[in-house]
């Protein structure tokens, strides 16, 4: 595995915190109620943050998930958690034209998510912003399943020994892998890319 240039990572690790308490979440509404579904593509969209360690120090990643065909469209990796982290994401997103106007995006409580700032970015890209409660996993479960089967399938377990690595694994498994190749049961067996082009494909012909 260190022919790999994977490091072992210790059993126990320091976790940033990206939430804040309970009380701070700025009267944000749950627009989605758990339900991760979508008729459409470009509709309903969740995001969060996670974590990947390095041997020199923690490689953040923001991630933009669409309900309907549970395809990444927007991504964003930086050495910090800042509010224009999650931005860049959603940038990236809003950049590939799919979203719908009114699009709700669905985060937890992350300080950057429910910051004035980054609702005054969502506001002017027509993108409205719906938040989960702190510390209730089902009320974003599906951002971050998808954080457990990409830590999973790139041995999570293990320090990629410089941040650079680390993002050129996680691009190659987003865009090369997971959004074209890995089958997603809720999709018949079908790529998330394959679904969300048939859904659009459907729409342009009615």
């Amino acid at each position: 595995m260190r022919k790999q240039g994977l490091i072992p990572a210790q059993v126990r690790a320091f976790r940033p915190a990206t939430t804040v308490p309970d009380g701070d979440f700025r009267g944000i509404p749950d627009l989605v109620g758990r339900d991760f579904t979508a008729s459409r593509p470009g509709t309903k969209l969740v995001g969060d943050v996670t974590y990947i360690r390095t041997r020199e120090g923690f490689l953040y990643l923001a991630t933009v998930i669409d309900c309907h065909s549970k395809a990444v469209l927007g991504w964003a990796m930086a050495d910090h958690y800042r509010t224009e982290l999650v931005k860049d994401a959603i940038r990236m997103a809003a950049g590939t034209g799919l979203l719908q106007s009114g699009a709700v995006f669905h985060t937890d409580r992350g300080s950057n998510y429910i910051s004035d700032e980054f609702g005054r970015f969502l506001t002017g890209l027509d993108i409205r912003r719906s938040v989960g409660r702190t510390g209730v996993d089902w009320d974003n479960v599906m951002a971050e399943s998808f954080f457990s089967v990409i830590k999973n399938d790139q041995r999570h377990r293990f320090v990629f020994p410089t941040r650079a690595k680390a993002k050129s694994q996680v691009i190659r498994y987003i865009e090369g892998l997971y959004n074209r190749r890995r089958l997603h049961s809720a999709l018949g067996y079908r790529p998330p890319l394959e679904g969300f082009n048939e859904a659009l494909s459907t729409q342009t012909a009615a």
